[in-house]
């Protein structure tokens, strides 16, 4: 017999049968779910795609150069994708069970990741250590780390789900000693730009995990200071900051990336000078390919094409605040929250960056920048955010169900 639901927790009378619909609409679809789950899966495709698409446009200067032929850059990052959408697909079948029992071993898989950059395996680029070389291959561990660390933080919110309220259990050990340890490894790296994202993310997961305001507010200045102490004792930074509040005029130094960054953008105008015939990427913009793809969007597809890599951002949000929204516990609210602000939070920081409202912080373009382990990490997470949604169409269905008992 269906279980009977009683209390507020029913709900009103006649949304069973909506919540019975979305759902027989859903289960007809390839990947399962609801129109939810569809919209997560039709987003981040489209983004991965496109990516692809202005990868392939982007860096085929730099990769002739380099030897490996027009389509180097590309096919590296198609092979990336091929990886990543297996495993987005994995990590959206699996139940959130799975997550919760495997947080703990992910976070620390993900730490000792990062602790490998610090030996003969890291290698340094552009000044931060934060990548490590296997052979041929190589990776980014913090951005496992990232999503690691998300899992992590919502398993132990859920865990302390009776204490929250007081400060000392939302601190500990969400922020000491489990956050620090892990911005701590990628500020060892001298990866600012990288560690102010995860900063970013450990708030967005407490806050959606419904941690107090109080103790945001404190975590906050903490973090505000921090920041500060690391930009005045670092004179590349405090070069970058005074270069980005007085114009970039250090044209042939400091300048020279986000001022030919500005300068595509304007010559795409409305429609752009049309895919592949951007001048920028001859060589006059460092990083075309990754985290200034988008100043080669707007110079190629121009204000039309720009605006729309924004507004599948801006849908991607909209969708997983629904989720945030319809979420069976603190464990889903708090993992969606936290990749709601890396994905699309990211996103923004690294278009800020390109038109000029940030200094250069060297982050790439979510789902849409070449990068290996970006884009594979990146699409599973996406992939948690689809079992996350899953997991919220079928609480829908048992309370549907249990509507239509209680009759």
């Amino acid at each position: 017999m269906a279980r009977v639901t009683s209390g507020p927790s029913s709900p009103e009378p006649g949304s069973g049968r909506l919540a019975q619909s979305r759902i027989s609409l859903g289960s007809s679809l390839k990947f399962g779910g609801d129109k939810t789950t569809t919209a997560l899966w039709t987003t981040t495709l489209l983004l991965v795609g496109f990516g692809l698409i202005m990868v392939l446009s982007a860096s085929s200067i730099t990769s002739y150069l380099s030897d490996k032929g027009f389509l180097g850059g590309f096919k590296s990052q198609l092979l990336y994708a091929a990886i990543g959408v297996p495993n987005m697909v994995f990590a959206a079948s699996r139940p959130l069970d799975f997550w919760k029992k495997w947080a703990w071993v992910l976070f620390g898989a993900g730490l000792f990741l990062q602790a490998l950059v610090f030996t003969p395996l890291g290698v340094e680029v552009w000044g931060n250590r934060n990548w490590i070389q296997l052979g041929p291959f190589n990776g980014q561990p913090s951005e496992a780390l990232k999503l690691a660390l998300i899992v992590w933080i919502g398993v132990v919110l859920l865990k302390k789900e009776p204490l929250l309220g007081q400060m000392k259990h939302e601190l500990i050990p969400v922020v000491f000693p489990g956050a620090l340890l892990a911005l701590g490894l990628v500020l060892l790296g001298k990866d600012l730009g990288t560690a102010m994202v995860m900063a970013a993310v450990v708030f967005g997961a407490m806050y959606f995990g419904g941690v107090r305001l109080k103790t945001l507010g404190v975590m906050l200045l903490g973090a505000l200071l921090s920041l500060v102490l690391f930009v005045v004792t670092s004179e590349n930074r405090m070069s970058r900051l005074f270069g980005h509040a007085s114009g970039n005029e250090d044209y042939s130094g400091l300048g020279w990336q986000p001022q030919h960054g500005l300068w595509a953008i304007a010559d795409g105008g409305l429609f752009g000078v049309g895919l592949g015939n951007s001048k920028a990427k001859w060589s006059w913009l460092p990083a075309a390919d990754n985290d200034y793809i988008f100043a080669i969007i707007g110079e190629e597809l121009g204000f039309v094409g720009a605006f729309g890599v924004v507004l599948l951002y801006v849908v991607l949000a909209v969708v997983m605040l629904r989720v945030i929204g319809r979420a069976r516990d603190r464990f889903g609210r708090a993992v969606v929250g936290g990749i709601l602000i890396w994905v699309v939070g990211q996103a923004f920081i690294n278009i800020g960056v390109v038109i000029g409202i940030f200094p250069v912080l060297g982050v790439p373009l979510p789902l849409v920048s070449s990068g290996g382990t970006a884009l594979i990490v990146g699409l599973a997470a996406m992939g948690v955010v689809i079992s996350v949604a899953k997991d919220n169409a079928a609480y829908a269905k048992e309370l549907s169900e249990g509507a239509f008992v209680g009759r």
